[in-house]
């Protein structure tokens, strides 16, 4: 059995036992990316002599006997790069920030060192983590190790790329509208959106503040929550941290779903859904209904309006925060300007792509004197719309169950040209964020073109732990989740 195919428990189980070395990890992963990366793309950097330096020291602890050893002692991980990272530099795949390396760690990476991982890369996404595909890195666009002629998905096509080659034994990405999800389903990995506050954004470079969440891409449920048990938790440099408990996820992977009720929206399983996709789903709700759930149909009517409600609010959220970046303070300045003004519209100019300008300007739009009650403020009645679609099943069920994606992974370049048609591949993971819940998607199953289907676990607020009970049961009863691309087949 390869390195990789092991859960993280064995792992360090090996590591215990010493057949194993923290240094076999980091060079195991160093070769991965070397093997794999040039067709893929996941990576934008690599600190090999951090990843070697550290896993000499982490070697060294190892032998002392009675050493208190992280959760996630020794594991080498890669993160995406919008997540700030000390002396590694965070570029958000935008040549603004090209030059960029933070003095400081994010809240994530700090929690990630003091669990014992070691940051070997920042990982490629979509320009600001504006994107659905990963085309719009401003470097180069990551594809899909299971099929190089298709998109990993977006924003966190390098998280998930990465992971489904087994470059690493976990990534992070974060999710605004469904790039930890998306990118998992089309790559045949598990992706987990944690409920908005669960985990600190301090450090994570903001795209849309009151979406964004960080959260796990892993290769199984199990690792997930490993992962999810080390980031979660309150933290006061985050105004928008939720002081809640943490609950110990492992234990809630029980395998039992027996009197689980699970509510499956029909918008989101009907018309415009791909059948392959949708028999992929139905044939899961028929497995965890031999397991002992029940479900049943339900509606949420105003689904159909969370893809525009979203990248109003979303576009105008990141028309604020991305202010900051005007050519003074940090990242790339022009060096043709004639004044101040100048130099703010040439520095945004030659480092923002045009999907980061397309939102800027939706979002300025949006905001600007005489439109915001006509759509800002009409975006966010509609979200307050869809947060009570979702309490009212809540009411009668547990989870909701749905897929992550309408299709699978498409083509490089064939929605490319056709932002609206790109933006509604997000239908079944933006009300999510919307509503700030936690969901999880899981393989399920393979199209015909061979490519993977993700099924979508959505829970109540702050209740991680029942659907990852879920998903762990569903992935325990079938193989999905065991498939892995041709590229790293061995």
């Amino acid at each position: 059995m390869s390195l990789f195919d092991k859960r993280l428990s064995e792992i360090h189980s090996d590591l215990r036992s010493k057949t194993i070395s923290v240094s076999d990890l980091v060079e195991a992963s160093l070769k991965q990316i070397s093997e794999t990366d040039g067709e893929i793309k996941a990576t934008i950097s690599v600190d090999e002599e951090y990843a070697r330096k550290q896993a000499k020291a982490l070697d060294e602890r190892l032998a002392n006997p009675g050493e208190e050893l992280g959760l996630l002692f020794g594991l080498p991980a890669g993160v995406k790069d919008n997540i700030v990272t000390e002396g590694l530099r965070t570029t958000c795949a935008s040549k603004f920030l090209a030059n960029y390396d933070p003095i400081y760690d994010g809240t994530v990476s700090k929690k990630l060192k003091a669990a014992d991982a070691v940051i070997v890369s920042k990982l490629n996404m979509d320009e600001f983590a504006m994107g659905g595909s990963n085309e719009n890195s401003g470097f180069y666009p990551a594809k899909n190790p299971w099929n190089t002629d298709y998109v990993p998905g977006g924003s966190s096509g390098g998280s998930a790329a990465a992971m489904a080659a087994r470059q690493f034994f976990f990534t992070l990405g974060s999710d605004t509208g469904g790039s930890i999800r998306q990118p998992a389903a089309f790559c045949g990995v598990v992706g987990l959106k944690p409920t908005y506050g669960r985990v600190s954004r301090f450090g994570l470079v903001a795209f849309a503040s009151s979406l964004d969440q960080i959260g796990p891409i892993t290769k199984n449920v199990e690792d997930s929550a490993y992962v999810l048990q080390a980031i979660a938790g309150h933290d006061p440099f985050d105004s928008t941290s939720a002081n809640v408990d943490v609950p110990d996820y492992l234990s809630a992977l029980t395998g039992d779903v027996k009197g689980l009720r699970i509510g499956v929206p029909k918008e989101l399983i009907g018309e415009g859904i791909d059948p392959e996709v949708r028999e992929a789903v139905l044939a899961a709700l028929k497995q965890l209904e031999s397991m002992g759930a029940t479900w049943a149909e339900v509606s949420m009517p105003h689904t159909e309006y969370a893809v525009p409600a979203y990248y109003l609010l979303s576009s105008s959220e990141a028309s604020s925060n991305l202010a900051r970046f005007d050519g003074v303070r940090y990242g790339v300045r022009a060096d043709n300007a004639e004044n101040l003004i100048e130099l703010y519209k040439e520095s945004r100019s030659q480092g923002f792509g045009p999907e980061v300008k397309r939102r800027i300007m939706l979002g300025t739009y949006a905001l600007s004197s005489g439109y915001y009650d006509a759509y800002y403020k009409k975006a966010q009645q509609v979200r307050t719309l869809i947060i009570n679609d979702f309490k009212e099943v809540f009411n009668q069920f547990d989870v909701i169950l749905h897929p992550t994606t309408p299709t699978t992974a498409f083509k490089i370049g064939d929605k490319v040209d056709d932002p609206v048609k790109m933006y509604l591949e997000d239908i079944c993971t933006v009300p999510v964020n919307l509503a700030g819940l936690p969901a999880i998607s899981v393989p399920c199953g393979l199209a015909s073109n061979g490519m993977p289907i993700g099924l979508q676990i959505v829970g109540k607020t702050f209740d991680e732990a029942t659907i990852l009970r879920v998903a762990h049961a569903y992935e325990q009863a079938t193989s999905h989740h065991l498939r892995k691309p041709e590229l790293v087949r061995g």
